[in-house]
């Protein structure tokens, strides 16, 4: 292959991307589901017009790197303090009930499987992809019904970045328990020491970024020596404790979300993101979404998949609810307001597909959950809450 023809293939990518972008966010749907199609239709499966290489590989794996620096950036600490144990409570059993969900439907299609088999660390990554929460969508939803800032948007809110957190860490284990070379022993203090050292060097570095923040405010060596601690977290975290990434990527985020410059900092990121690594992640896992393998048996475990990660995300995060003392027309409302799925699911199936632990042809059941979750997330908070109105009213 000649080396300027990856500049035909970027040009290509990034014209598809977004022409299906725009009419996916037309259509009310995410726009990252239209970038998606777009790498389905232009990659191997379809019309052929661009195909895998190393380069593209390398950049999409940059582009998700940067998509969980900025998620970390945009986590809102005294948000996450103020709810506390409540949203924690939540988000733990937002994690618990669809993991574990989505383990048994594995299993119930493709059979049981013995603990630490290759098989069973497949049907639980199933379960992992599920535990992600996308609360854009339902935000959205909340701000034009101005419900945001109530009692049961905020505990949303919160609940959904301390399920990210907890997602991401009960990935890093799955994926260390996955390798033949690795105990569970050494996964666990792996893990351990790579938190304690973020928490040590976090401190340090955000102490020095405050500084810098305080002395030079909305400079660009700011989020030029972000971008340069989210690659080296990043790095530290696969290299040195065998950690995911993306993990390393979202914890450099969270040291540096209290800054005062957090917000310019997302934004220099978002340009990038934006305009060339996200739209390359994106379309990438278009062209690993294999159509020539889906038959009957993929098709029905993927209406399962669907069906299985919205319920267990109302059924885990609205009984804890109500155990939280709301009552149950806000248990329902939080449950429902914690289905919708986006970004993290996709990168957490990418990483899948990385190691080993997820083929091709599950990605369709992804997507379908994505779109599906997002049409009717909005469409049964705002029933839900027409419903609350109407009985105020009545009432009344």
């Amino acid at each position: 292959m000649e080396a300027y023809n990856v500049f035909k293939d970027l040009a290509i990518i990034i014209i598809f991307a977004k022409t299906f972008g725009i009419l996916a966010r037309k259509c009310k749907a995410p726009q990252v589901v239209g970038e998606i199609i777009a790498g389905l239709l232009i990659g191997p499966s379809v019309l052929g017009l661009v195909q895998q290489s190393d380069f593209l590989v390398q950049m999409a794996e940059i582009g998700v790197v940067l998509l969980m620096f900025s998620a970390g950036l945009e986590t809102d600490l005294k948000e996450l303090m103020k709810t506390g144990p409540v949203a924690f409570l939540i988000a733990c059993a937002g994690v618990f009930v669809p993991l574990v969900g989505g383990t048994l439907l594995y299993m119930g299609f493709y059979g049981t499987a013995p603990w630490g088999s290759e098989k069973f660390y497949v049907a639980v990554f199933i379960g992992v992809i599920m535990t992600a929460t996308s609360v854009s969508i339902t935000v959205q939803s909340l701000k034009e019904m101005g419900k945001l800032k109530g009692k049961v948007g905020t505990t949303i809110l919160s609940a959904a970045i301390i399920d990210d957190v907890i997602g991401i860490i009960v990935l890093t284990f799955v994926i260390g328990f996955k390798n033949p070379d690795s105990n569970p022993g050494s996964v666990v203090l792996s893990t351990v020491l790579f938190f304690i050292m973020a928490f040590v060097v976090g401190i340090i570095v955000y102490k020095l970024f405050k500084i810098l923040d305080d002395r030079y405010p909305h400079t660009q060596r700011i989020p030029i020596l972000s971008l340069a601690l989210c690659f080296f977290f990043a790095y530290a975290a696969e290299h040195f404790f065998g950690i995911a990434d993306i993990t390393g990527a979202y914890v450099a985020g969270i040291v540096l979300c209290s800054i005062r410059d957090s917000s310019y900092i997302d934004q220099k990121m978002e340009i990038s993101s934006y305009m060339i690594f996200g739209p390359i992640f994106f379309a990438s896992i278009g062209f690993k979404t294999s159509i020539d393998h889906v038959n009957g048996s993929i098709l029905l475990f993927s209406v399962g998949f669907v069906v299985v990660a919205l319920v267990a995300k109302i059924v885990g995060c609205g009984l804890m609810a109500k155990v939280c003392r709301f009552s149950f027309p806000d248990s329902l409302k939080i449950g429902v307001g914690m289905m919708t799925r986006g970004e993290v699911a996709l990168i957490v199936a990418q990483k899948g597909l990385s190691v080993g632990l997820l083929t091709s042809e599950y990605f369709a059941a992804v997507i379908l959950l994505i779109v599906v979750s997002s049409i009717f997330t909005p469409i049964i908070l705002k029933i839900l809450y027409a419903r609350d109105g109407k009985t105020a009213e009545a009432t009344a």
